[in-house]
């Protein structure tokens, strides 16, 4: 398969959607890790069911182009915003989409590093306190890799490459970050769904698979859930 340097609006619209199934098969997992702000179990219904409006909002597109796409996902995901995680989610997918359709030509590395910065000011931005250890820490993880990649001159790929190390290494350091995530013996369950967009974005750049969730329900990257 053809690597890609550059993404379009089908390749975009490609990303949202296996994003959106990530998130589907990823729910019941994300949901158990749901312990920050209230253990009420339901991040990964939340993300998903925003994600479902996103995409019902770019499937209702006759010929989308990229400006058109992008204003749908960002419409999409304001007016579907489902709890706390999907409204700091609407605003990451609002400055992904801002930051891509600023070039006038198709966005490639450079525009992803922006994006990626733009929607770690925009979901800081929409929280009142931001707090260290939630998915505000795995999107500027995300955002200050891609941004060293992307200054050293790499490509689309190595700054995806390197947004996806960023937001995995920030979602890994949350339990030291927030004390109720450590006793629980769990990772971020917001940020557990964002990095499946990098993923999702791997995904449409190489044809490389989504990740399963882990086989077994009781441990969640190497942590065991002392509820289970």
């Amino acid at each position: 398969m053809v690597v890609l340097d550059a993404l379009g609006a089908m390749e975009l619209c490609q990303v949202i959607t296996t994003f959106r199934d990530g998130l589907r098969s990823h729910r019941d997992l994300i949901n158990r890790l749901n312990v920050y702000p209230v253990p009420d179990g339901d991040t990964g219904t939340n993300m998903a069911l925003t994600l479902e409006s996103v995409t019902d909002e770019i499937a209702g597109l006759d010929s989308p182009d990229l400006e058109a796409t992008c204003k749908a996902i960002a419409h999409g995901s304001l007016m579907g915003a489902r709890g706390n995680s999907g409204v700091i989610l609407s605003q990451l997918l609002r400055g992904i989409s801002e930051g891509l359709n600023s070039s006038t030509t198709p966005p490639g590395a450079r525009e992803l590093s922006q994006a990626l910065t733009i929607a770690d000011q925009l979901a800081r931005e929409a929280v009142m306190r931001p707090v260290e250890g939630t998915i505000l820490t795995v999107a500027r993880g995300a955002a200050e890799e891609a941004r060293v990649a992307a200054d050293a001159g790499k490509s689309l790929m190595d700054v995806a490459e390197a947004s996806r190390a960023g937001a995995a290494e920030a979602l890994a350091r949350t339990p030291s970050l927030l004390p109720v995530l450590e006793q629980a013996g769990v990772v971020d369950a917001g940020g557990t769904g964002y990095l499946l967009l990098f993923d999702a974005l791997l995904s449409v750049l190489d044809g490389r698979s989504m990740p399963s969730p882990p086989a077994a329900p009781e441990t969640y990257f190497g942590l065991v859930n002392p509820e289970a």
